[in-house]
């Protein structure tokens, strides 16, 4: 249990990048459910909020990621 703290500082600075994504994500979400609304037709638009939902779990998964990563 003493390398678990070491693994969340490590993983700080990816989640800090993710997190940019994460807004990122967000942005593409909104676009992606307003242009699905306009043209529910067109396929390529409705998975623009699927890729968003991944990129706002993102911060998370990656501090999941270094967690797992270290073994104790």
């Amino acid at each position: 249990m003493n390398c678990r703290p070491l693994a969340f500082l490590i993983s700080l600075p990816f989640a800090l990048i993710a997190s940019v994504l994460s807004i990122i994500g967000a942005i593409v979400f909104i676009i992606g459910v307003v242009v699905t609304c306009i043209c529910p037709c067109c396929i390529c638009c409705a998975l623009l909020p699927t890729l968003a939902v991944s990129l706002l779990k993102l911060p998370v998964d990656v501090v999941l990621w270094f967690l797992d990563f270290i073994p104790c």
